[in-house]
Parts: C-alpha cells; sequence; structure tokens
C-alpha cells in the first residue's frame, strides 16, 4: 500500500506439536517452572520458548491493515453520521433551547429524518455489540459491552417513549470526538506519529469538554430538571436518566484513562515519541510490531553461551521475566 502499512499478520511460530497443545490445552502465559521444563524437554533455551507463545499468541491477532480498515469503516460512519447530526440539528428548535425537547411532550411527531437517524445509529451499535463475541477479545471487552448495552438501551428506550428530540442530542455529542479518535488510530497503523499525538491531543480536548462539561450542563440538565419542571417525573424519566447517568460515569473513567496517559508521558519526557493509542477508550489491546531479535526464527538448539535454562545474569532469571510487559502485548 501506498501508507506501507503491513498487510501481513505478526510473525508466525515455527510449528511445534509439544508447544501447540501446551498453548491450546493448558496456558498461553507458561510460568517460569513449565517454561524450565519445557526448555529441557525441546533442548530450547528459555528465552527462546518465551518468543515462541510470544509470536504464537500474537498470531491470533489481526493484521495492522486490518485494523487500519477496521478504523477506516467507523471513520468513515463516524464522520457522515456526525455531519448528518449536525445538519439536522441546526434546523430544529431544541438545539438552541432544550426545553423545546418536553413541550407538549409526549405528543411530539416522530419525521423520517429523525427516524433514519435513529435507525442508522442503532444498527452500528447493535454491528459493534455483537462483533465483540466474534472479534479478539480485547482488555477492555466489560467496558465496551457496558457501553454499547447502555448506548443501546438509550437509543431504543428513547425512540419508544418518543423520547427523540433529547436523544438527538445525545447522539449527536458523542459522534463528534469518535471521529479523531478513529483518525488518530488510522494515523498510528500508517506510523505517521506527529499527526496521531495531534490528532490524539485534539480527541483529547473535544472528548473531555464534551463529556465532562457539555454533556452533564446541556443533556443532563435538561433531562433532569427542566423535564421535571414542564413535564413531571414518570417511571420512564427514572430509568431514562439512570441510564444517562451510567454513560456520564463511563465517561469520567475513561477522561480519567486519557488524562493519566497524557501526564505519564509528560512526566517521562517523551512527548512527541509516546504512542497514546495504547490505552485510548477501545484500542488497549493493540500490538505493535516485536522486538528486532523476534525477526529471526527460533533456533531448533539450545543456545549454550547462555546460562542454564536461559537465565542471564544481565538481563535476570529467563530474559524476559523480571522485565516489565513485552512490547508487542497491551
Amino acid at each position: 500500500m501506498g501508507l506501507k502499512i503491513q498487510a501481513n499478520g505478526p510473525q508466525k511460530a515455527q510449528p511445534n506439536a509439544i508447544l501447540e497443545k501446551v498453548f491450546t490445552a493448558i496456558t498461553k502465559h507458561p510460568d517460569e517452572k513449565r517454561l524450565e521444563g519445557l526448555s529441557k524437554q525441546l533442548d530450547w533455551d528459555v528465552r527462546t520458548i518465551q518468543r515462541w507463545f510470544r509470536q504464537r499468541r500474537n498470531q491470533e491477532k489481526p493484521s495492522t491493515l486490518a485494523r487500519f480498515c477496521e478504523s477506516m469503516w467507523r471513520f468513515t460512519f463516524y464522520l457522515y453520521i456526525f455531519t448528518y447530526g449536525v445538519r439536522f440539528l441546526k434546523k430544529t428548535p431544541w438545539l438552541w433551547n432544550t426545553k423545546e425537547c418536553w413541550y407538549n411532550y409526549p405528543y411530539q411527531p416522530l419525521n423520517v429524518d429523525i427516524h433514519y437517524y435513529y435507525i442508522l445509529e442503532l444498527s452500528f451499535y447493535l454491528s459493534l455489540l455483537f462483533s465483540q463475541f466474534t472479534d479478539i477479545r480485547r482488555k477492555d471487552f466489560l467496558i465496551m459491552f457496558l457501553h454499547h448495552v447502555a448506548t443501546i438501551s438509550l437509543i431504543t428506550f428513547s425512540y419508544v417513549n418518543n423520547m427523540a428530540r433529547v436523544g438527538t442530542l445525545v447522539m449527536c455529542l458523542h459522534d463528534g470526538a469518535d471521529v479523531l479518535i478513529e483518525a488518530a488510530k488510522m494515523a498510528n497503523y500508517a506510523k505517521c506519529q506527529i499527526l496521531c499525538n495531534l490528532l490524539f491531543a485534539m480527541f483529547a480536548i473535544l472528548f473531555i469538554s464534551s463529556r465532562l462539561g457539555v454533556y452533564p450542563v446541556w443533556v443532563l440538565n435538561t433531562t433532569l430538571f427542566e423535564s421535571w419542571e414542564i413535564v413531571g417525573p414518570y417511571p420512564s424519566w427514572w430509568v431514562f436518566n439512570l441510564l444517562l447517568i451510567l454513560l456520564q460515569l463511563l465517561h469520567s473513567f475513561w477522561s480519567y484513562l486519557i488524562v493519566k496517559t497524557a501526564c505519564r508521558a509528560i512526566s517521562k519526557g517523551k512527548v512527541g515519541k509516546w504512542n497514546p493509542l495504547h490505552v485510548s477508550k477501545d484500542d488497549h489491546s493493540d500490538i505493535e510490531s516485536s522486538s528486532d531479535e523476534d525477526d529471526s526464527p527460533p533456533p531448533n538448539q539450545k543456545d549454550h553461551s547462555s546460562t542454564t535454562n536461559g537465565t542471564n545474569k544481565n538481563h535476570g532469571t529467563n530474559g524476559y521475566l523480571t522485565g516489565g510487559p513485552y512490547p508487542d502485548e497491551h
């Protein structure tokens, strides 16, 4: 490709029946004792066996090109739906005066534009929910699952209860920042790090200001207080606001992760070199290229220049075991 995005997946591990059996039937992360036993059984050093398991784990993950295409698809959708939402809402009175969301409620007409907006958003988030079970399981699976369930519940509930006016405000507010994070991920996959950092900074500013500023002041204010004043509380009112508050809690959690990542990078003096997307809201488990030593195939015989069972006094017991996480696993 012109962007030089790697089309192939991570380097495949050398076929080995014994290690494959351990990987599929016992554990994908063998402990030190098991590594030493496999080292004696195969006459491989421990570091080579660790490398094999790391390559085997990465082998199941999608290629950079596949992840780039996924982000491109999401970017295209978010850009389209955000543009549609802005063009639609700027012609509505409730964008400029949120009390219009509740006047004459629940006898408010549901026009074709609102129906189309809802169908698109609901279809997209349903696809994200179900695809979680077929894609590679990520570290933020439960958080994202909770987010998708809350979002689908809000969309469905607001539509059924004819709260579509305030629902359109919530959907449009959320789509803006998602455009930037998908663009930042594409820049990351294309190894345009400066552009990636810039887009992530823009995303962080927009995400925090919209989720922790505009959302509670604009949306929660009208659903909690203006609606109480105009139509009064009723059973579905409590459910709707409970879901909106749950969404606010998720916003706070993700904002904390974003700020924590930025502060950690600045404190270490790595601005311009750090990769912010290692802890972004739906990309925690993306992997980078393996270390240089992984480029060579594992040897068939033990490296006798290393100490017994792969122990190396310069690197700690069993090479990688005392170090931090592998650079290609997050």
